[in-house]
């Protein structure tokens, strides 16, 4: 069981590292955007949803630990 959990913690953690960095890079991509005058809102709101579930992520692994 200790395996099983150890697994889940390393997956889960990872996971939310990489969608917080993907939200991140694309909230970084959105503002540009919005700087140059183009379409930047779905992007930008997409961005934070993405970092949000990453910041889920990786808080809620810390019980599989």
């Amino acid at each position: 069981m200790k395996n099983k959990s150890t697994t889940r913690w390393a997956l889960q953690a990872t996971c939310g590292l990489l969608l917080t960095g993907s939200g991140l890079s694309m909230a970084i991509d959105a503002g540009i955007s919005k700087l140059q005058g183009g379409e930047w809102f779905w992007y930008g709101t997409g961005a934070l949803v993405v970092f949000q579930a990453g910041l889920c992520l990786v808080i809620d692994s810390t019980r599989f630990k």
